[in-house]
């Protein structure tokens, strides 16, 4: 067997108060929500609902189940998607036997929404997850002073709605040959930084006749500190000090034992997955994380990076959980250049960018899509999301604003290109009330158009989900896209009145009431973000429509501000996704407890960014987890 295999071998062997106030709120709470279930919600989808959705459900809403348990984890998404389908009409289907009235529906929505008190307290478990591509190379560079392109030679990772938490045997072939490139590097490096770290790494070969098993010990000790995030248990060590050992017997050298060793922490689940301390010998099912658990949760979502001296300092003391301190350090991180980890992680994925530089586009209709202008896109709204969470500023701003970052390249979308030129990303002041924001953004405009022209109906919908946290329904399996429109039905026709014969079928009529006027009011801006006032055919832009609550408008500028008037949902809609990003894990029935409490303090500061961030990381759903059922 090979240093290598044997290395596998032993590093991946298993082995390796609420006050009585609260309480009486939510005694009070469950009660209606009991109330509301039996007289309200139980009665409804018996009615309306049971027929398609019981013992073998439709499109995987299985209310049958959820009747069951209403309070449970697994019904709450299955009453979130009956939800969303009743409010836009979409069910019962047009053709139903029974049919309920809009009051009724009205009614089902707001009963829906006290279910959530009928959950148990639970801040649900701690997600053990695998270390990303881009965590991974930044924890190299930060304990190791290697480039984070070591990793570049990692499998790009498909993530679905969670975190990947396997690891194949080619990963671990893979891990293997890259902390051999780490070792390799660290003693090839010439210099006095390369010598500290040696230092800080290896220590000091141990005097003639000294203990070198004693010694590997303790060097043990210091490497696994910082690698695993945590001190490492005696059991650890002593792994450690095996494959030590299995090195000097295979004739390696003291130095060169103690690299085998470096090689097997690199390789070792510890360091490879974000993981719990260990076992929790307590009596109760739901603990606090210890500080160590903390630091790492909070530095890798804020900085995609491991613990740093002072976070892992606080940690060694044990304070790091005391409220305003964790508030103050979540800020430090905040304010630290690593922090834009949290737009590539977060922000381009919550802005629907994530696909924007690979994303297919006609090159004879759009030849300015070039890198340079794909990449300054995404750096613009990288940019913008920092100024708005490092100036502290409200949510609504997002939606609304009077500045932007451009260079030469692309200020020639926003007409700019008088006063803005060459490479450089720059803060700009904006004089067009249309633009400002996401909504007028380019990258966010060409990620949610076609590779030959715009889509009013990916626009609405990416506005109505991604911006106000509406969830939309899917389309009809049956329904024709536009391009597959009998020509014969739609020659002479614009993009909106195609778009509007979907409303013409009852089945699409109640959805695209909601997301196509929102998706028209953005027809001025081409499938690349430029300012037009004709489409394509040479048609004038109408981007004037009615919301469904009735708010008229006529251009984008006049959309924005009836969007941004709507700034408690935009704050809901994007604390939601920061917390289940932070926890890894949708967010279930008890979140949504917890979540109302934080609005309430997130709004006394306006709903300011940083606010946010503080309040979800000093919450009980970031600060606790469940360790037994």
């Amino acid at each position: 067997m090979s240093l290598g295999a044997a290395l596998l071998v032993f590093v991946l062997a298993p082995g390796l108060a609420v006050s009585q106030a609260g309480a009486a709120d939510h005694a009070a709470l469950k009660a209606d929500a009991e109330k509301a279930f039996k007289e309200g919600v139980g009665p409804f989808v018996n009615k309306y609902c049971i027929r398609c959705h019981g013992p073998r459900p439709k499109a995987g809403i299985n209310l049958k189940s959820a009747l069951r348990s209403p309070g449970s984890a697994s019904s709450f998404l299955h009453w979130k998607k009956a939800v969303a389908n009743v409010k836009v009409h979409d069910m019962p289907p047009i053709d139903a036997a029974k049919i309920p009235t809009d009051e009724e529906r009205s009614q089902f929505v707001e009963w829906i929404g006290k279910l959530k008190h009928l959950s148990p307290k639970d801040p649900g478990p701690f997600v053990i997850r695998r270390l990303s591509k881009v965590e991974y190379g930044h924890t190299l560079r930060d304990l190791y002073g290697v480039d984070s392109s070591i990793a570049d030679d990692l499998p790009e990772e498909v993530f679905g709605e969670g975190y990947l938490n396997s690891l194949s045997p080619l990963q671990s072939e893979l891990f293997l040959e890259i902390a051999k490139q780490v070792l390799q590097r660290i003693q090839g490096k010439e210099g006095e930084a390369a010598a500290r770290m040696r230092k800080r790494l290896f220590g000091e070969a141990p005097p003639a006749g000294a203990d070198q098993r004693e010694a590997a010990r303790r060097v043990a000790r210091s490497q696994a500190r910082d690698a695993f995030r945590r001190p490492a248990t005696e059991a650890e060590l002593d792994t450690l000090v095996r494959v030590f050992d299995l090195g000097r017997d295979n004739g390696l050298d003291y130095q060169e034992a103690l690299g085998l060793m470096l090689k097997a922490v690199l390789v070792s689940p510890q360091f490879l997955f974000i993981t719990p301390a260990g076992e929790v010998d307590a009596k109760d099912p739901i603990v606090p994380l210890d500080d160590h658990q903390l630091a790492s949760r909070l530095s890798y979502l804020l900085w995609a990076a491991p613990p740093d001296a002072e976070l892992s300092a606080l940690a060694d003391e044990g304070r790091l959980h005391e409220p305003e301190i964790l508030r103050a350090q979540a800020r430090r991180l905040i304010m630290d250049p690593r922090s834009r980890a949290l737009f590539d992680g977060f922000g381009a994925q919550w802005l629907g960018l994530s696909k924007l530089e690979s994303q297919t586009f006609d090159a004879e209709l759009f030849p300015q899509m070039t890198p340079a202008l794909r990449a300054a896109m995404m750096a613009e709204a990288r940019l913008f999301f920092e100024s708005i969470v490092r100036e502290n500023r409200r949510v609504v701003r997002f939606v609304d604003s009077d500045y932007t970052f451009l260079n030469g390249t692309l200020a020639e979308l926003y007409g700019m290109e008088g006063s803005v030129k060459g490479p450089e990303m720059r803060k700009v002041k904006l004089t067009n009330p249309n633009r400002g924001g996401v909504l007028g953004m380019p990258a966010t405009l060409a990620a949610t158009s076609f590779p030959n022209r715009t889509s009013p109906v990916k626009r609405g919908v990416w506005a109505l989900e991604q911006i106000l946290g509406e969830h939309v329904p899917p389309p009809p399996p049956d329904v024709p896209e536009l391009k597959e429109q009998e020509q014969e039905s739609v020659e002479g026709l614009t993009l909106r009145q195609r778009t509007v014969l979907h409303q013409t079928d009852p089945v699409c009529a109640n959805c695209h009431k909601a997301l196509d006027p929102i998706g028209f009011g953005l027809e001025n801006f081409d499938a690349i973000g430029r300012w037009r006032e004709k489409d394509d055919a040479g048609g004038a832009i109408d981007s004037a429509g009615t919301l469904p609550s009735g708010e008229a408008f006529a251009n984008p500028r006049e959309l924005k501000r009836l969007i941004a008037k709507r700034e408690t949902k935009l704050a809901r809609n994007l604390t939601e996704r920061l917390m289940a990003y932070a926890l890894c894990r949708q967010l279930e029935g008890y979140d949504e407890i917890v979540l109302d409490q934080l609005m309430e303090k997130i709004a006394k500061d306006d709903h300011r960014m940083q606010t946010i961030i503080t309040e979800i990381v000093t919450s009980y759903l970031f600060t606790q987890r469940r360790v037994r059922d």
